[in-house]
């Protein structure tokens, strides 16, 4: 297994971290503890009336019961009425990080979403937009991480690789989608997995959070931000989700620089919902 994004020699990886040549790999079985968070008139008279269980109900009254259950049943801008179809796959491009933002998983992947969806874009554009959180890291002299941004408010630290880098969470890419897409960014975080595979079936690639390997996150670390005490893993990675089928999902990987890397779904599920089901679109 290859290992990129060294901090130091000793010091654990970082974002964007490793990968395996093996297009499909298998799940390892842990128990560690999740990612902690990081811490949202009058009654119309009438003289037309009907008898429900013994009290006077007008025809009036009904009709509007009527008029507030169609009211409640309106499609919320998350709603995809088009059935799931059983497979998809898009023709999404390929974008590498490499070797211009080692730390840079996530803007990269969104570049390739959104240049799907016709915007003239570049990673390096994205790179520069991107929100970032200008808290420096302060480790201990053993090494250890004391004090680090929060990835929820802004990326932390050098996305280049010139100094350590980490990552960059959902509320700052939807903030960058809609500066691309206005009004048009879909945040599908912690929704059910098949909700963001409908987003696929509909035509859509969507950025996820998973690790390196695609295996569930095994390094873990955790420091303080102001007064927030943030654990999240350090091999997280961010890809696009292009495709899937019944068995296996479809994805663009920035760091290994694969197209339609073929992963098992169930498996993949696992790492997406331990990097807390992450994931961004538009519509």
């Amino acid at each position: 297994m290859k290992k990129l994004c060294l901090i130091t020699s000793i010091l654990p990886l970082f974002g964007c971290s490793n990968y395996n040549d093996d297009s499909e790999v298998r799940v390892k079985s842990v128990n560690e503890q999740q990612v902690s968070p990081i811490t949202e008139k009058e009654p119309i008279k009438s003289s037309s009336s009907v008898n429900i269980t013994g009290s006077p109900y007008k025809i009036t009254d009904l009709k509007d019961q009527v008029m507030k259950v169609k009211n409640t049943g309106k499609k919320s801008d998350f709603v995809n009425t088009t059935p799931k179809k059983e497979s998809a796959m898009l023709n999404v491009v390929l974008i590498t990080q490499n070797p211009e933002l080692k730390f840079g998983c996530e803007v990269t992947s969104l570049a390739m979403v959104l240049q799907y969806a016709g915007v003239k874009t570049t990673k390096m554009d994205l790179y520069n937009a991107i929100q970032k959180d200008p808290d420096p890291l302060i480790k201990s002299p053993n090494g250890n991480i004391l004090r680090w941004g929060n990835p929820a408010d802004g990326f932390v630290g050098d996305m280049t690789g010139k100094r350590a880098g980490y990552a960059v969470f959902e509320k700052p890419m939807i903030a960058l989608i809609n500066q691309k897409l206005p009004g048009r960014a879909i945040n599908l975080t912690n929704l059910p997995f098949e909700r963001v595979l409908a987003h696929v079936s509909a035509g859509y690639p969507v950025v996820v959070w998973t690790t390196g390997d695609y295996r569930l996150p095994d390094r873990w670390e955790s420091w303080y931000h102001g007064r927030q005490h943030i654990k999240t893993p350090l091999d997280l990675h961010a890809v696009v989700l292009v495709g899937y089928d019944a068995s296996y999902v479809y994805l663009n990987d920035p760091l290994s620089g694969k197209k339609q890397v073929r992963v098992g779904k169930e498996q993949f599920i696992s790492s997406w919902k331990a990097l807390q089901s992450r994931a961004v679109s538009y519509k």
